[in-house]
């Protein structure tokens, strides 16, 4: 462990909570988009997205194997485990005149609810603003060490 571990933990975190600031991005600018992908012949609506991260590193499981001094892999940072796709149900809507609608005027239309980007945007935002301050600190105590050192 060096110096610069918890920068670098507090680094990781912020490349996470931008990937996902990304994909809520995209859901957000794709939230009215009825072709998305072709499957079987048909346009499919687009699909929300979610970024899966690595367990926690301060589970307990975690911090059971630092107490007993097993080393434990989750704890150098946040890692990203995959980007998948939201299962839900896509949602129908009436819509005759539009041209993707089936013969009965239904239009299927993307599993995303921008009120739910919306939170997720925001607690994505407040997470990446208190790993910028944690890093902040980080780096104030390193400049006082090197201060203290002269």
């Amino acid at each position: 462990m060096t110096i610069f571990h918890g920068m670098n933990i507090t680094a990781s975190a912020l490349t996470a909570q931008r990937l996902r600031m990304d994909v809520i991005s995209a859901n957000m600018a794709n939230a009215d988009t009825t072709r998305g992908r072709m499957v079987d012949g048909q346009w499919e609506p687009y699909r929300r997205k979610m970024v899966v991260m690595e367990p926690n590193s301060s589970s307990f499981a975690t911090q059971l194997d630092k107490a007993m001094g097993r080393s434990s892999e989750s704890s150098q940072g946040v890692k990203i485990r995959n980007i998948v796709e939201d299962q839900t149900p896509y949602k129908l809507a009436y819509q005759p005149e539009h041209p993707d609608a089936n013969d009965d005027g239904y239009v299927l239309l993307p599993n995303v609810d921008p009120l739910k980007e919306m939170i997720d945007l925001m607690g994505t935002t407040r997470s990446y603003e208190a790993n910028v301050t944690t890093f902040d600190a980080h780096k104030n105590m390193l400049l006082k060490a090197l201060e203290i050192g002269r």
